[in-house]
């Protein structure tokens, strides 16, 4: 009687794992439930009826997969703030000139040689930013491009053993069993053949069945906020100067507040530049910092002045200054501290009707304002004595810090644009040689296996963010797409639920019975088919691990070589194309391309039939049964 319940209680966690992974797959369908929620959802169902512990369904958030595609974004984000994706996508584009035809099938190439020594996800990672710039760069869409850098990544995986997990999970198990393991480029042919078929199907349906939708995140509103712009707009050349102090100017331990120089001069000294002090200075160091009241002048400062020519003329003869030159706009504006942002004021702003000098900004948040836009009219001069009116939008200069605290703590105007990320961008400014050699490090630690993957990506992020390419820890952490995490976490034990409730080998023995009058092809096609629909729905690595022990037993009961049918469980593992969970590189691409559910279907089932075909005529030639 026990046994019986037993075996009654197996049938029915079977039953309801199927259930589960069927509503999972109908509710990813119908992209009407955001996909992560999905997956916890089915991860508590499995708590909820027994069939996995809490320690088996949170297994999936301390896997070193779901760790490493996190450090991966902050790696990404790194390559994307030094500006080194933009300056990769230039070299691609100069490659390609003006044809997009032309620049498909080479980013196709590129992704398909670097993911040969590193694995698809990093490769995807790595590759994202850059292809999303290029397709900007090129006014095309991105998502013309990503799904396709997410399959090439997939097929990369073949290119050499060390690709991807079901490569040396195979070659594992053929050393468990007694058998030679595989070589490094054993496996090479079957992934030459891969990628150059996959370079042309892809290629013949990129207008067809690619969607091409616009990033909803690349307008043109949010380019003209940009520093740069904004500085154009206001037309702030002609009005900014640079001012050097003599040794022996009268300034020197003056304070700003005794000089009054904005009601004599209708000037305003925005920054004070000036060589570092402290510590031992083996190589010139020079620091901006906001000019205020208690501002002291000491010789040698660079003063970054705005105002008028003529005032700025009478000022400098008065306190025997030098000019040094006109500054250039957005450039003396924005470093890695300082920085300038658009401000709107609200409707019940208690700034309306006031003055410019009688709001105290300056004292009240530590901004300058550099100048009104009211209505598409610019004024720059004497705006000390304008009353601000509702519709107004100022420019303002001041630490980034400063900026972001305004866009949080008043009600009395509102920060247009995304300071925190053009903080970002200028903390970045001018280290994309460090964002390179980052990024090679870790692509070497990871080819010659110096640490397992997961810590040379780790070492890689931190390095990111020690040496400035990426702003801060927020700024790390807010680059995560969380989405994509959670996502990928909580579908990994789905293969546990399938394993433990005897699923996979019902499957396996089912396929084996039904096919085995087929002979070893017959079987062979079987197993590449099961392993290749399995694929879809949870990872390469976990599909290869269950399934690698069912083709070696396959293959000795048929007296068959293991080698062809591991192969082929492989190959079928990394065949991930028809759902956005199929791998993390599909996952990676779903958000940053905007796609749903069924672009992955219409574009991954073809291809997939394509490459079984291929695949079980090229498999039996290369590795003979």
């Amino acid at each position: 009687m026990p046994v019986t319940n037993r075996k009654d209680s197996s049938s029915l966690h079977l039953i309801i794992t199927f259930i589960i992974l069927g509503i999972s797959i109908i509710l990813f369908m119908s992209n009407r439930v955001r996909a992560d929620l999905v997956a916890v959802l089915a991860l508590l169902a499995f708590v909820l009826t027994g069939i996995l512990d809490a320690t088996e369904a949170l297994v999936g958030f301390s896997n070193s997969v779901v760790i490493m595609i996190a450090g991966l974004f902050i790696v990404g984000a790194g390559i994307l703030r030094t500006g080194l994706a933009q300056m990769a996508g230039n070299v691609l584009l100069r490659s390609s000139g003006d044809s997009e035809k032309k620049l498909f099938i080479l980013l196709l190439v590129i992704v398909a040689a670097v993911g040969a020594f590193m694995s698809n996800t990093g490769t995807v990672a790595l590759m994202l930013p850059i292809v999303v710039s290029v397709a900007i760069s090129m006014k095309s869409s991105p998502s013309k491009f990503l799904i396709p850098l997410s399959y090439m990544a997939s097929f990369s995986g073949l290119l050499t053993l060390i690709a991807s997990p079901p490569n040396l999970i195979i070659s594992q198990k053929l050393v468990d069993s007694g058998y030679e393991k595989l070589g490094f480029f054993e496996i090479t042919p079957i992934g030459i053949i891969g990628v150059v078929v996959g370079i042309i199907y892809l290629y013949a349906v990129r207008n067809i069945l690619l969607p091409n939708e616009k990033r909803r995140n690349n307008s043109k509103d949010e380019h003209q906020l940009s520093p740069k712009q904004l500085a154009s707009d206001y037309q702030l050349g002609g009005h900014l100067f640079r001012v050097s102090v003599p040794e022996d100017s009268v300034m020197i331990g003056e304070r700003l507040s005794q000089l009054k120089i904005p009601g004599a001069y209708q000037l305003c000294i925005l920054t004070i530049e000036r060589k570092s002090t402290e510590g031992i200075n083996l190589l010139p160091m020079t620091y901006q910092e906001m000019a205020g009241p208690t501002s002291i002048i000491q010789a040698k400062d660079i003063l970054q002045i705005q105002g008028s020519l003529n005032n700025i003329e009478k000022f400098v003869a008065d306190f025997s200054l030098a000019i040094e030159q006109e500054a250039s706009e957005a450039d003396e504006l924005v470093s890695k501290q300082l920085g300038i942002a658009e401000v709107l004021l609200t409707p019940h702003s208690s700034l309306m009707g006031e003055t410019v000098r009688g709001i105290s900004f300056r004292e009240k948040y530590n901004l300058n304002i550099l100048g009104i836009n009211r209505r598409g009219e610019y004024v720059l001069k004497e705006m000390s004595k304008e009353r601000l009116r509702f519709g107004d939008a100022l420019l303002v200069q001041g630490s980034w810090d400063e900026i972001e605290l305004l866009a949080r703590e008043t009600r009395d105007v509102v920060v247009v644009g995304q300071p925190k990320e053009h903080a970002s961008m200028a903390a970045a400014n001018g280290k994309a040689p460090i964002a390179g050699g980052i990024m090679l490090l870790m692509v070497l630690l990871m080819i010659f296996e110096v640490f397992p993957a997961v810590i040379s990506v780790l070492i890689g992020a931190i390095l990111m963010i020690v040496t400035g390419c990426v702003r801060n820890m927020d700024d790390a952490y807010s680059k995560i797409n969380w989405e994509s995490i959670v996502l990928i976490a909580a579908m990994l034990p789905m293969a546990s639920a399938l394993e433990k409730t005897g699923g996979m080998v019902m499957l396996s023995e089912g396929i084996i019975t039904m096919l085995g009058g087929f002979g070893a092809i017959g079987v062979l096609a079987g197993i590449y088919f099961i392993t290749m629909v399995f694929g879809q729905f949870i990872s390469n690595t976990a599909t290869a691990v269950l399934f690698a022990p069912i083709a070696m037993n396959a293959a000795i009961s048929l007296d068959a070589s293991p080698y062809t049918f591991l192969i082929a469980v492989a190959v079928a593992s990394s065949m991930a194309f028809a759902t956005p969970v199929a791998s993390p590189t599909n996952a990676l691409v779903m958000t940053a391309g905007g796609y749903k559910f069924f672009d992955f279907v219409k574009v991954g089932v073809p291809l997939q039939i394509v490459m079984f075909i291929v695949m079980m005529i090229a498999i039996p030639i290369i590795f003979p049964l």
